[in-house]
């Protein structure tokens, strides 16, 4: 799997890891997303459109089941001017059901450091069907 860069991009990956693996929903959208961002999920095998702070609580709150989450990069692309970042990341996590994996291919559009857009797509979903 490839590894994240030690880029500004790269970096704020990490953060965000971190801040999921902690919980810490507060502190993931006041310091990586934009007031006004948009997150597009297909995590339900269908588009779930959130804008702003209050509506991208109810996509993080299901992180507050997860434990034990794990990111493995499979593919990394970035770009400096417009700030982009688009990945393919294999996650393992344990859940009150036991572990699941799923694989993500996750996009971010930046406006002044901060994350505007966000497409969260899933290609294998926990039931193991792929998009």
């Amino acid at each position: 799997m490839a590894e994240v860069p030690s880029s500004h991009m790269g970096k704020m990956y990490k953060e965000h890891i971190q801040y999921l693996q902690k919980k810490d929903i507060e502190g993931v959208l006041q310091n990586q997303y934009t007031d006004d961002a948009l997150l597009i999920s297909s995590i339900e095998k269908k588009p779930l459109y959130y804008r702003g702070h209050e509506e991208l609580k109810k996509h993080f709150r299901g992180i507050l089941d997860v434990e034990g989450l794990e990111s493995d990069i499979a593919f990394w692309a970035e770009t400096e001017n417009p700030q982009t970042l688009m990945i393919v990341e294999a996650i393992t996590m344990q859940t009150v059901n036991g572990e699941v994996k799923m694989r993500f291919a996750d996009s971010w559009v930046l406006r002044d450091g901060k994350i505007a857009i966000h497409f969260a797509g899933m290609t294998q979903y926990a039931d193991g069907s792929v998009a």
